[in-house]
């Protein structure tokens, strides 16, 4: 059995930049991942685009995530791969974590946990795709992981429903290897990914874009052989009488992402409706003491940089919770940061005073599309801080560095997080 300061579940860049700052903050550090090999999802992602933020330039996703495990390697940080999470129960200690690899059953005592446990693709299923269950359905992550890694070519003609940012990725990497890609369908008005890839995956390989379409139906035996697409409503039900038929070998499908969290559910943390991530403060931590989280398992970014940037907040946050560093044991006093119909969802969701709010770093998506708005906060209905944005769109998430000590705080204070439209009364 190994006891440990913080044990960090998944290694993907959130897990890694977490077991980093953790270490870094003397923390004696366990990272536990479920593949066969350290990198997450990046693994797969051969095209650039990644670290803008962080490193002023373009990386690949495999160019990102090795810059951590060359750290995370030169830290001598012991890890556990193809190691699988059965089961976690308090102890004396803090955590009890039961875990199953190659060597048979491993048993782990640790104060902290770091979730990094990242965020799984919708199905056909579940977005109610009516049919025969042919082969040929894939998610835009699987048909990734066919071309990128396998060196597989999954479709020779392929529709792709939704327009999130791996879907559209994955439109121009099959043409580029010799895929006739029919066309993209979103059931919204409004696309669903970042508007960079729109133009450079969809625009620039004259891939048409189909707003408010989706596929109502597939056809095939052993095979997939054509879907119905239909046009759908302001409530986003279909049109009778706008079906048609295209014919496909494939459908891929990039219909959104859902935080992973079962192990977050089985420990008793609470979920935010908004994110369907734990709900957490200001510094990452759940609403069960000691238990942390971070990267796309807290809430699905859209830039890996600040996957990385919450991973290094809660891995320092949790070595500090288990002793290492400052104090950093949660206090009486907390405040939550509550959010009105003009916001998909904010993180963090609470401030701990006694944690220090004098440097917060929020993350935030408007609900809808505004040409110019203003993100207000309002203290006990009186508002203490206004910063105006240009072009803010849902896909793309917004991050706010803030000093809350500015404001005139008590613990019984109710904050206010909203977005003001241009025009409206304040």
């Amino acid at each position: 059995m190994g006891n440990f300061d913080t044990v960090v579940i998944g290694g993907g860049p959130a897990g890694l930049s977490a077991a980093i700052a953790a270490k870094k903050k003397g923390a004696k550090v366990l990272l536990i991942e479920r593949e066969a090999r350290l990198g997450g999802i990046l693994k797969q992602c051969i095209h650039d685009g990644f670290g803008l933020l962080r490193f002023g330039e373009k990386l690949s996703g495999p160019e990102y995530v090795e810059r951590f495990e060359e750290e995370f390697y030169q830290l001598e940080i012991p890890y556990e791969v193809q190691t699988f999470v059965t089961d976690i129960q308090k102890s004396a200690e803090g955590f009890l974590i039961t875990a199953v690899n190659k060597k048979g059953l491993q048993k782990y005592t640790t104060k902290t946990i770091v979730l990094a446990t990242g965020c799984r693709e919708r199905t056909a299923k579940q977005v109610f795709i009516h049919g025969t269950r042919p082969a040929g359905v894939f998610t835009a992550g699987a048909a990734q992981h066919f071309v990128n890694l396998l060196g597989e070519m999954p479709a020779k003609k392929c529709v792709i429903l939704g327009s999130g940012d791996i879907g559209l990725i994955m439109a121009r990497r099959l043409t580029l290897e010799g895929a006739e890609v029919e066309g993209v369908y979103e059931v919204k008005p409004e696309p669903s990914g970042l508007t960079r890839n729109i133009v450079q995956c969809l625009e620039d390989y004259n891939i048409p874009l189909h707003l408010s379409h989706m596929v109502s139906r597939v056809f095939g035996d052993d095979r997939l052989t054509a879907v119905e697409i239909s046009e759908v409503d302001e409530k986003m039900k279909p049109i009778p009488g706008t079906e048609r038929i295209v014919e496909c070998d494939t459908l891929i499908l990039s219909v959104g992402l859902i935080p992973e969290n079962e192990i977050a559910e089985n420990l008793g943390v609470t979920l935010d409706g908004h994110t369907k991530g734990p709900v957490c403060d200001n510094r990452f931590m759940t609403d069960v003491p000691g238990v942390f989280s971070c990267g796309n398992a807290l809430h699905v970014n859209d830039l890996v940089d600040y996957v990385s940037e919450s991973g290094e907040l809660a891995g320092s946050a949790a070595a500090e919770y288990a002793g290492c560093g400052k104090s950093g044991q949660p206090g009486s006093a907390q405040a939550e940061l509550q959010i009105d119909g003009s916001l998909a969802y904010l993180v963090p969701q609470k401030l701990d005073f006694d944690a220090g709010i004098d440097d917060v770093v929020l993350y935030f998506r408007s609900r809808e599309t505004l040409a110019s708005g203003t993100l207000c906060i309002d203290v006990d209905g009186k508002t203490v801080f206004e910063k105006k944005y240009k072009n803010l769109k849902p896909p793309e998430m917004e991050r706010l560095k803030l000093n809350f000590n500015r404001f005139p705080l008590g613990k019984d204070s109710r904050l206010q997080v909203r977005i003001r439209k241009e025009g409206d009364a304040k």
